[in-house]
């Protein structure tokens, strides 16, 4: 997984590929079961999606501006436009189905 940009908006509009965010917080019990699960999608989504991590507690502000009203909550953007949103944790073959299709 990458590390958030300087410039958030940068990657979610001018990067080639998908970016899939995964807002999560280090006190958040479901945070910590969705994160090997994430990780597991980035390996096999390699070459298709970037994803990368938000800490809601350092970034309330982006926190507030996607309207992340719970966590983890993971958002997928293609050119700039969120395109699909799932809150909660989820085994992988949810967030297969849930994600694949806008890939």
């Amino acid at each position: 997984m990458e590390k958030l940009p300087a410039r958030f908006d940068d990657l979610i509009t001018q990067h080639e590929l998908p970016v899939l965010v995964d807002f999560w917080a280090e006190w958040c019990g479901p945070c910590h079961m969705l994160a090997p699960v994430v990780k597991e999608l980035a390996r096999q989504w390699k070459g298709r999606v970037t994803v990368i991590k938000i800490n809601t507690d350092e970034k309330p502000e982006l926190s507030q501006r996607f309207g992340i009203s719970s966590i983890p909550t993971l958002i997928l953007f293609k050119n700039g436009r969120e395109v699909h949103r799932l809150s909660g944790a989820a085994p992988i073959e949810r967030l297969r189905t849930e994600f694949e299709p806008h890939l």
